[in-house]
């Protein structure tokens, strides 16, 4: 019979802490501020439960990175069936726990990656984010993109989320009369117009869509394309066109962002007049709610007000919708603003490239650890963006100083990585998001094996009395699972929120979240150490505990005497036990 610890709170009901036999080392640091009274009691496992007049647990997994077996998937009619993709099983039964990556990765998706199969190999490869840019591509493409995510999700078992981005009203590119991209030699002289032109274009002419363009610039100004991947400089103004000489050449994309630079500052004026969400923004965040994307990347936001007013319009045109608003983080108002945007916002984009032509290069690395930071103890969850691997657009190996960023980001703890080009126009989408998956697990293993568990002061974020207890439960849970060094951390979770908060505690084991509804599960893909399933449960722990159990063993990805501490945001509980 195993030993059990009860907790009492005044606001909620029993809840047991059982202790078993086990050879992993105690160590006393938490410390528990509620009265503790010891009891005997144990749980039983039994395959019969899942018999109950309860309707039957639908359980899914979500996917993380390994090998690949052939997975067949069991027949609907078998009420006691578990459903789960062959990544995370495959991963869980040849590697364990401790294996599971916890940075998650986000794939924009472009003519590259477009097709069933290719967005199937990057769900193999661990994409757990489908980006989608508006800034390229018409609104059918991106519906035909939505459905082949969704086909795969419904019928391998994924959850692979949908991330629509805005395109923004800063100043950028056209699209280049229909080409893929344009090569700008050194000294070369392009013009850069506001006209109309039908495509094709003139030879070396640039649309931009700003009309205030040729009367803003003046002789002399440095024009930076892209953050400065392309740079130019202005020598003729010529009524709606700038006549412009290449001085460091590369390569043109499509709707590229169009910075200018006088007396070695920022020209922003213009911008900082220009609306943060434009009409074609609007349009397309109708586009998204009415295809139910899960998040809505809102470009160049300025203040929390423009997150605010786009959170009432969600709201106004789908009561029911669950889309959530991530920030991106691009330009100088933003960091101005950066704790009021974070707080209003339900997760953030540090958009490197074209916050990197806003602000200084060498400030660029310490504005991101500021942004990593602010969201964890924030509690929001934070992507890393922009030039990740920007070599594999075209090369199969990414330079080791591109390797080094990518660690830093991941020794940052950081919620998730992105791929831009490397995955929409690049040659080597699969070895791209190889090399992010690769680099993450390596770099988390090191941590893990250094004991390096941060300093980091997270400061209290409840807004109730009920939510300090879960945030009390959350800390105390991720504490413990250092200590005792279990094997995984159980919640049961119908809003994400109790999950959310094991995240930002970024335990060493790895968190199962077991949800009730499938756009819930999805959300937590993005979230750090989260591996989301959707559940079927009650508010009797014991009796969810059991089918979990149960279900999982059957299908190995757990087995007996695996130590296991369960949080629940429905009796606010903790309990710890081995597998039986």
């Amino acid at each position: 019979m195993s030993q059990s610890l009860n907790f009492l709170t005044s606001s909620s009901p029993n809840f047991t802490i059982s202790k078993h036999s086990y050879s992993k080392p105690y160590v006393p640091a938490f410390n528990p501020q509620f009265p503790i009274k010891f009891v005997r009691k144990s749980i039983v496992v039994s395959c019969s439960d899942l018999d109950s007049p309860s309707p039957s647990p639908v359980l899914v997994s979500s996917n993380g990175g390994a090998g690949v077996p052939e997975y067949k998937w069991p027949s609907p009619a078998d009420s006691s069936s578990i459903e789960v993709d062959a990544v995370t099983e495959a991963e869980l039964k040849e590697n364990g726990f401790r294996s599971t990556r916890r940075t998650k990765l986000v794939c924009t998706i472009g003519p590259t990656t477009c097709g069933p199969e290719q967005l199937e190999a990057l769900a193999v490869g661990g994409m757990n984010v489908a980006r989608i840019n508006m800034c390229h591509g018409t609104r059918e493409w991106h519906r035909s993109v939505i459905e082949r995510v969704r086909r795969l999700n419904e019928e391998k078992g994924y959850a692979v989320a949908i991330m629509m981005d805005t395109e923004g009203s800063e100043i950028h590119m056209g699209d280049l009369g229909g080409a893929s991209s344009a090569k700008a030699e050194d000294g070369e002289i392009w013009t850069f117009t506001v006209r109309a032109l039908d495509s094709p274009l003139p030879d070396r002419t640039i649309n931009v869509n700003y009309d205030g363009f040729a009367e803003d610039v003046k002789v002399g100004d440095e024009l930076l394309v892209d953050g400065g991947m392309v740079r130019f400089e202005v020598i003729e103004k010529i009524g709606p066109d700038v006549k412009c000489r290449c001085t460091d050449p590369g390569l043109l994309l499509p709707r590229a962002n169009l910075t200018f630079w006088r007396d070695g500052s920022l020209v922003r004026e213009r911008n900082a007049m220009l609306p943060t969400i434009s009409s074609k923004d609007w349009l397309d965040i109708d586009f998204g709610i009415s295809e139910g994307v899960d998040f809505i990347a809102i470009s160049f936001v300025k203040s929390a007000e423009v997150i605010n007013h786009l959170r009432s319009y969600i709201q106004a045109r789908s009561r029911d919708s669950d889309v959530s608003v991530i920030a991106k983080i691009e330009s100088i108002d933003s960091l101005k603003n950066l704790e009021e945007i974070i707080q209003a916002s339900d997760g953030i984009m540090v958009a490197r490239g074209d916050l990197g032509a806003q602000i200084p290069l060498e400030q660029v690395p310490s504005a991101q650890q500021k942004i990593v930071q602010l969201c964890r103890q924030l509690n929001k969850p934070v992507i890393v963006a922009s030039q990740l691997l920007e070599s594999m657009i075209e090369y199969p190996t990414p330079t080791r100083a591109e390797v080094a960023d990518v660690s830093e980001a991941v020794r940052q703890r950081a919620d998730a990585l992105m791929l831009s080009g490397e995955s929409a126009m690049g040659q080597f989408p699969e070895k791209a998001l190889a090399v992010l998956r690769s680099v993450s697990l390596r770099i988390e293993k090191w941590w893990r094996d250094e004991k390096r568990h941060e300093v980091m002061e997270l400061p209290d974020i409840a807004s109730s009395f009920s939510d300090s207890i879960s945030e009390e439960i959350c800390n105390s849970a991720a504490k413990m699972a250092n200590n005792l060094e279990v094997d995984a951390l159980f919640v049961y979770t119908k809003t994400g929120h109790m999950a959310s908060l094991l995240s930002r505690c970024r335990p060493d084991c790895p968190i199962f979240a077991f949800t009730t509804t499938t756009s819930v599960r999805r959300c937590l893909n993005l979230q750090w150490g989260l591996i989301p399933f959707r559940l079927g449960f009650s508010e009797d722990m014991e009796n969810n505990l059991n089918k979990t159990f149960s279900l999982l063993k059957a299908r190995g990805m757990i087995k007996s005497g695996d130590l296991v501490i369960a949080v629940s945001d429905m009796l606010q509980s903790i309990q710890v036990m081995n597998v039986p």
